[in-house]
């Protein structure tokens, strides 16, 4: 099953995309197979006629005596070998991507085959051009031996032009099948990297043509009916040849290096944009490109891990201790700072649990805790612990807080206001404190955890306790609503002073007015 991804997954629009069909995907791939085979020809033809009748003018073939073979042998053979290179080919590509067609996948022998399957097509081509180079020589040479040079040059260049373009083009045309080959775990050999690429495409574009116009000059320096003139023009046409043929071997040879350095340019893109789920790169190249493709892939997988895991330790312990954990290494001990504290404590839970079916209460617990942590989180808090059925949160710490009593204040009044909504089978006390705490990681090397210790966290417990007399009203000490902005600290009036239960100093107990919205 194709995954629906962009229209450039090979590196050109021509090839489609992933989620291509099948049946789809097969009609495109003959019709550039096809489309590649006769482009390389026909360019090998006009070069051939190029050099025949303007580069290498003299000795000329178009005489009466070679008629028989201009105007018969050649079109005659070209149309047979069109027929025999087109079926041919057809036949060869048929067979070796029959694990394609029929979608299953690949074996060993399989792999092979398709991977060498661009150079037995392109050696179709230099087959059916090495016939034509022998038989022509031949025939022109028995009429005029003194086109035996001309025309081997002339034929031989043409067909290695053809052999070239040709297995660029089909290599194109391939990367889907590559791409469905490595994804099998069958990675081709690295006989044609970059570097062999860019060797064939110098010696076919530049090499070649230069030593045809070594031999132009030699030939005309040879033959004493030759002028300047045929020089300077054998010269000129080759050296013309040579500049559109090295064009486009390098313009083909650059579409396989671009190709797969634009789709990693692509999926930086989309990293850079926090989109790690389609990061992933269809690998297509056999070549280092295609390690590099690899490599891409790999860093995006550690980085979707990367995240996940960010992701999952934020959840237990908070992402703000999350973030400061993986910006720095953690350490034992922790650090006297001024904080908030708030404790929400269910009321009767051993009762809920006896009533209930295991199932509804924690779909219950869920609901109530989902409202704790939005409230918490919406005012820049910590949910640091759940205690069974109880919930202990910061305000203050990791990070600092302009207000962090005021902060823990509203978030009380959000909770008793939100479980009564929306959790109306639960009632719980909330309890808010505030003052100096130690706030860091506790337990052992191996294993600990982000918390704080102080009489705040003490007196917050023992408030949530004196707050199931009212559900409905969350206590704060007179320390946390002191400490407050004016706003916030006026949604609360005075109810008592007293002496919480394992605590030796005596709490002015403040409760939220029920009426504030």
């Amino acid at each position: 099953m194709r995954a629906k991804r962009g229209s450039r997954d090979y590196g050109s629009i021509l090839l489609g995309s992933v989620g291509e069909s099948s049946v789809k995907q097969r009609v495109r791939i003959q019709t550039l197979l096809t489309a590649s085979i006769v482009v390389a020809n026909l360019f090998g033809a006009i070069v051939a006629v190029a050099l025949t009748a303007v580069g290498i003018p003299q000795p000329t073939i178009f005489t009466a005596e070679l008629w028989w073979v201009n105007f018969i042998v050649v079109p005659v053979y070209i149309t047979a070998a069109f027929v025999v290179g087109i079926g041919w080919g057809t036949y060869v590509g048929v067979r070796d991507l029959r694990w394609a067609i029929r979608d299953v996948a690949p074996t060993k022998r399989d792999a092979r085959r398709t991977m060498r399957l661009p150079w037995r097509l392109s050696l179709v081509q230099g087959f059916l051009w090495g016939i034509a180079t022998v038989m022509l020589t031949i025939m022109y040479g028995i009429v005029d031996p003194q086109l035996i040079p001309k025309t081997l040059f002339v034929v031989s260049l043409s067909g290695v032009v053809v052999v070239a373009i040709s297995y660029l083009f089909i290599d194109f045309t391939l990367r889907p099948v590559a791409a469905e080959l490595i994804s099998a775990g069958h990675r081709r050999r690295k006989r044609t990297g970059v570097k062999a690429r860019s060797v064939v495409s110098w010696m076919v574009g530049s090499a070649i043509p230069i030593i045809g116009i070594l031999l132009v000059l030699a030939f005309g320096l040879a033959r004493d009916e030759t002028s300047k003139l045929d020089l300077f023009v054998g010269a000129t046409v080759l050296g013309v040849t040579a500049l559109f043929t090295g064009l486009l071997l390098t313009l083909l040879s650059s579409m396989s290096v671009t190709g797969p350095i634009r789709s990693v340019r692509a999926g930086m893109n989309r990293v850079s944009d926090g989109d790690l789920d389609n990061a992933d790169l269809v690998v297509y190249d056999g070549t280092e490109l295609g390690d590099l493709q690899v490599g891409f892939n790999s860093m995006v997988a550690g980085l979707r891990e990367r995240e996940r895991i960010r992701d999952l330790f934020g959840r237990h312990v908070g992402h703000e201790v999350a973030e400061a954990a993986m910006s720095s290494n953690p350490e034992l001990g922790g650090t006297e700072r001024l904080a908030a504290t708030l404790f929400v404590d269910v009321i009767g839970s051993t009762t809920l649990a006896a009533q209930r079916r295991p199932t509804e209460v924690v779909e219950i617990l869920n609901k109530f805790f989902a409202v704790i942590v939005r409230a918490v989180e919406e005012h820049d808090g910590l949910v640091n612990k759940f205690e069974g059925d109880a919930v202990l949160a910061i305000f203050g710490a990791p990070i600092d807080l302009d207000d962090a009593a005021g902060s823990a204040l509203a978030a009380a009044r959000d909770i008793a206001r939100g479980l009564a909504e929306e959790v109306p089978d639960l009632s719980a006390g909330v309890g808010v404190s505030h003052g100096a705490v130690v706030a860091g990681n506790v337990g052992a090397i191996e294993r600990f955890e982000y918390t704080v210790i102080g009489d705040p966290v003490n007196e917050s417990a023992r408030l949530s306790e004196l707050a199931k007399r009212d559900p409905r009203r969350p206590l704060a000490s007179g320390r946390a609503v002191k400490a407050a902005q004016r706003d916030e600290a006026e949604r609360w009036e005075e109810q008592e002073t007293t002496s919480l239960r394992g605590r030796t100093e005596e709490t002015t107990v403040f409760a939220a007015f029920v009426d504030d919205e």
